[in-house]
């Protein structure tokens, strides 16, 4: 019998979802316990392993997703970390480039270098862009840098030449330098975390791998061998930031690509929702107990991209944070979650985020020491989570505690009661949320009507209702075991992996050798990813990053699977230009075109899910219980029905204001809303003023 676990750690729960032979599934949620995230994964599998009577030696798979890498990053809590780069190139991950995000702002504040400058060194040595020798490497400059790198008792190194990404030669050299002096210290080098051109963001991704290698390393042996010592002895599996998974070997020594790991989950399980519901537009909306996560999926696949940003110092503004390049599922991450704390700024502005309280103390409400108002004490004190309908264990909450927090961090400074603070708490919070969503569509040059909203994690059902309203969608949907979403995804997710490589040529004087042979060798690379996890059957899609000669940036632009003969660049230029039609909507005579990044993703085939019909149709439902709920769309405290969504049978429909309650999450129905129960669980949800079709009394 087939039994696998999900473990999504997140920055206030750490959601546990245990799958059996008939693919039904059982979850639980636990504070996460950051100090040692393993201890938060332990405990949750040995709670739900209990509740299911199941013993860990019979479970076939564990597959886990973490933001340890990515809070590591944003707090700067990785290793001691050196670069080591060619002399010249030192300042580069500093000067960064010449795009600024705010163009007139002379106090424009940019992220804090992640290597300080006195930990960057340099060795003289060069190549051109061909891969040439320039100046040669520096052997005895090298061994003595080494020398100083054991000294000065660095734990982690990253290694950057220039042009490294077309003959690794001499940071391969380096390393072996390095290890043979220093065998215990971990090594990067960017040849091989992310072979690309352009040195800024190259170097700042080998940086980040380094800074974090040691931490992740030594976390995922600490969980693998405490699995084992509790009886999982089978195959413990990471999810990457593109979707797909990956060993614990290659993420340990690749932890960069579990940056937006748990995340990633999440766009998987919405990818595959779509399919089943038949929606080719939708908004994928996770919001949990630190973060809300936004991300547009079409034709039912989620939007990807080869570089993304971490730690912005601008919400919204593309190039305030730190770029890394490597493949990642497109998405937009705002401070806005369960656990997000609530101020007021010197304009007398609620604010919310990016700070939460996170799962030590949490939100005051909690009970567990913390001060500081949240959103989800908003939602306490609004009636939208009640004490006697909270899902997670050993969590009492309080109203009293809860008020009391939003008097004294909103209320006070304002001259407003807790429930008003509460009002205000919310609006802001689903403005935030609102705004997000607006500014990717528009980033991705997307327009979000005839869009379908799938909303998830603990806090998305709680809030979605309110941005269904703010972006004119039509629908939403919320569904089974959506409190944990992220996991759930994934147990859906493909053995997948992407390699990515730049190697120039021109239409003009097409490679067709070069360019085989990028390709095969990418292909490889992928592929071996993909088989220390499976022996299924795969799909393999190719890529090239083209451009006119004299353009800064590429579009990609979809490759055969055969290989490239004497027309070649005939047939690359001819697909570049309808490409490039799509893009812009016209293409550009008498330029030659130029071929600059490769890639090949490689995945294993996942069953395509079985199509379920929605439908809005259904008789109303009388409610047994009631409580007292804020509306934003009265504006008035108003009695709400209380269901519990298990209690609902295919076809039975709830009109609010009402919240339906399980036991990991909340949906709240505002007074325009009707929420239809589906045949394998589903909630629908539309607007349905008075009179509207589909909705019998």
């Amino acid at each position: 019998m087939s039994i696998r676990i999900g473990a999504d750690v997140g920055g206030t729960f750490t959601d546990i979802v245990i799958e059996v032979a008939d693919g039904s599934y059982s979850s639980t949620k636990v504070l996460t316990t950051h100090d040692a995230p393993e201890v938060g994964i332990l405990d949750g599998i040995g709670r739900i392993a209990a509740q299911e009577n199941i013993d860990l030696r019979d479970v076939t798979q564990i597959i886990h997703g973490t933001t340890l890498a990515t809070n590591a990053l944003i707090e700067r809590r990785g290793a001691k970390t050196a670069l080591v780069t060619t002399d010249g190139f030192r300042d580069v991950i500093e000067t960064r480039t010449e795009s600024r995000f705010e163009q007139y702002d002379l106090n424009i504040v940019l992220p804090t270098p992640l290597i300080q400058r006195a930990d960057r060194h340099v060795i003289s040595e060069r190549l051109n862009a061909r891969g040439e020798i320039l100046v040669p490497f520096d052997e005895n400059g090298a061994r003595s840098l080494v020398e100083h790198i054991g000294t000065e008792g660095y734990q982690s190194v990253a290694v950057g030449f220039i042009h490294s990404y077309v003959n690794p030669t001499n940071e391969l050299r380096f390393r072996e330098l390095l290890l043979a002096e220093l065998p215990g210290i971990a090594v990067s080098i960017s040849s091989e975390v992310s072979p690309q051109m352009r040195e800024y963001e190259r170097f700042n991704t080998v940086c980040a791998n380094a800074y974090v290698q040691p931490l992740m390393a030594s976390y995922l042996v600490r969980l693998r061998d405490e699995l084992a010592t509790r009886g999982a002895t089978c195959p413990l599996y990471l999810i990457h930031s593109g979707g797909g998974l990956m060993s614990v070997e290659s993420a340990a020594a690749f932890p960069v690509r579990l940056v937006e790991s748990g995340p990633a989950g999440g766009a998987i399980f919405a990818a595959d929702l779509a399919a089943r519901y038949g929606r080719d537009r939708v908004l994928s909306y996770d919001m949990g107990g630190t973060t809300a996560k936004i991300a547009l999926i079409e034709d039912f696949t989620p939007a990807t991209a080869k570089t993304f940003e971490v730690d912005r110092t601008a919400r919204f503004k593309k190039g305030s944070g730190m770029p890394i390049s490597i493949p990642v599922i497109e998405m937009i991450e705002i401070g806005a979650g369960g656990g997000s704390i609530a101020s007021v700024d010197s304009l007398g502005q609620i604010r919310i985020g990016p700070h939460s309280a996170g799962s030590e103390p949490g939100p005051a409400s909690y009970g567990r020491g913390g001060l500081d108002a949240t959103v989800t004490d908003a939602n306490v004190q609004l009636g939208r989570l009640h004490p006697d309908t909270f899902g997670a264990k050993d969590i009492d909450l309080s109203p009293a505690l809860a008020a009391e927090a939003l008097r004294r961090s909103v209320g006070d400074r304002l001259g407003l009661s807790a429930a008003d603070a509460a009002r205000g708490v919310a609006e802001v919070v689903d403005e935030n949320m609102t705004n997000a969503a607006r500014v990717h569509a528009v980033e991705n040059g997307k327009d979000l009507a005839g869009y379908s909203m799938i909303a998830f994690g603990g806090g998305g059902p709680l809030h979605a209702g309110r941005l269904l309203d703010k972006l004119g969608l039509d629908e939403l949907i919320v569904p089974p075991d959506a409190g944990v979403g992220s996991a759930v995804g994934f147990l859906r997710a493909p053995f997948a992996y992407e390699a990515v490589r730049s190697f120039y040529t021109s239409t003009v004087d097409f490679d067709i050798d070069g360019a085989n042979r990028v390709l095969t060798e990418l292909t490889d690379e992928a592929m071996a990813f993909v088989r220390e996890g499976t022996d299924a059957d795969v799909s393999v899609e190719r890529q090239v990053a083209m451009r006119y000669k004299g353009q800064g940036w590429e579009i990609p632009v979809r490759l055969g699977d055969a290989s490239f003969d004497h027309m070649a660049a005939e047939l690359l230029g001819a697909e570049f230009t309808k490409a490039y039609e799509e893009f812009f909507g016209r293409a550009i005579d008498d330029l030659a075109i130029e071929a600059v990044s490769w890639s090949v993703r490689v995945a294993s085939v996942v069953d395509t899910p079985t199509p379920v019909e929605l439908s809005t149709n259904g008789t109303e439902v009388a409610a047994p219980n009631h409580r007292t709920m804020y509306d934003p769309i009265s504006g008035v405290d108003t009695d709400a029905a209380v269901v519990e969504r298990t209690s609902l049978s295919a076809g039975d429909q709830v009109r609010g204001p009402a919240v339906i309650v399980e036991e990991q999450t909340t949906t709240v129905l505002a007074s325009r809303h009707a929420a239809t129960m589906q045949e394998d669980g589903t909630v629908l949800i539309h607007r349905a003023d008075a009179g509207s079709p589909g909705v019998e009394a």
